[in-house]
């Protein structure tokens, strides 16, 4: 018989509040994503971070709009000749994006203050909640950063600003995922140190794949080398097609080929360090952490299998949305898995005890 402890009614009301977010920030970046795939994002050129929430409501703060989005770059390189008509499909993705992070902000905010005025928050639930809603306001900055560097000598945003821009996004979505399992108050799974280990490792590496992803996305690296398992002629390209840039970093950030192959190696990397993590977890008979561990490994294979189809159909809005919402399935089980096997504190929640014959 093994005790579990079960959340008190204030925290069960708070672990449904996050979830609420959680969902909403992960619906935000599948519209973010559209967005870039529409190439939408620069249709709105400035910040309003308030009287910007009024999309246009007459004709003539459309042709207000429109008139601002022609003085940019990407209007006249490859754009020039829009109508009005095409140019309200691609606001429409701008502005439900940055509509979402404005209600995504009301939605955090307004529960978080209720939940302080009635209390019984503990204090070190408190702290990690300001936090996130402080990342939550530097995402918004982060936001208009990414659009303002498209706006006066590119025609698209820095890659280096638009996977800043989704990582806040996916640490703060991870950072509530975490939260919310460490008020449900179950007991940590017992396992070898290597089990923990390897959890911890995996979710670094889905950060790194989605940091080259979000690379990829930004270079539009996806509608080159559109073969698989070869890239380039070879399933290892040549160094000098690979390193031609200087300094030879710069490659890895800006060469449309080394971002795509350190994306492909990457996710590799991920699926054979999800599989030993299961193999591990399943030989360690590590209770709770076997179905996690099972878990990750079946959406690492789907995420691959989405990657290399959105590849091969040179990119695909559905295939490419796919992939991306497996993506944040990857992370969000990544992070249940490693707060499943990391140590807990006895006073991180107010719990109950109930006996169960399986711990969680």
């Amino acid at each position: 018989m093994t005790m579990i402890s079960a959340p008190s009614e204030p925290h069960r009301a708070v672990r449904w509040w996050l979830l609420s977010v959680a969902a909403l920030i992960a619906l935000m970046v599948l519209v973010g994503g559209a967005t870039r795939l529409t190439e939408s994002g620069l249709s709105i050129v400035e910040w309003k971070p308030v009287t910007g929430s009024v999309p246009p409501l007459s004709e003539t703060q459309w042709t207000e709009a429109f008139e601002a989005y022609k003085k940019i770059p990407q209007y006249r390189e490859l754009n020039a000749g829009m109508s009005l008509s095409e140019f309200k499909e691609i606001f429409w993705w701008e502005w439900s994006h940055r509509f979402l992070g404005r209600f995504i902000g009301v939605a955090y905010l307004l529960p978080f203050l209720f939940f302080l005025w009635r209390g019984g928050l503990s204090g070190e639930l408190k702290r990690r909640l300001w936090l996130l809603f402080a990342l939550g306001g530097l995402q918004g900055a982060v936001g208009w950063w990414m659009v303002a560097s498209g706006l006066t000598e590119r025609v698209e945003v820095s890659q280096y600003r638009l996977a800043t821009h989704l990582v806040l996004a996916l640490l703060i979505f991870a950072g509530i995922v975490w939260t919310v399992r460490r008020l449900a108050g179950r007991s940590q799974v017992i396992a070898p140190a290597r089990l923990r280990f390897t959890s911890v490792l995996l979710l670094v590496v889905t950060f790194v794949q989605i940091y080259f992803g979000a690379l990829v996305a930004g270079l539009r690296a996806g509608r080159a080398y559109n073969t698989w398992p070869q890239i380039d002629g070879a399933f290892i390209p040549s160094a000098d097609r690979l390193w031609f840039e200087t300094p030879w970093w710069r490659n890895m950030f800006d060469n449309v080929l080394t971002v795509q192959f350190e994306h492909r190696m990457t996710a590799y990397a991920l699926f054979v360090l999800a599989a030993l993590h299961a193999f591990d977890a399943v030989r360690s008979r590590a209770g709770a952490a076997v179905s996690g561990a099972l878990l990750v490994l079946g959406a690492v294979s789907l995420q691959a299998v989405l990657g290399i189809l959105t590849l091969l159909n040179q990119v695909p809005i559905d295939l490419a949305l796919a992939h991306q919402a497996v993506a944040i399935v990857v992370l969000a089980l990544a992070v249940m898995q490693t707060e499943r096997l990391a140590a807990r504190q006895p006073a991180e929640a107010q719990t109950r005890a109930v006996p169960v014959s399986q711990p969680g």
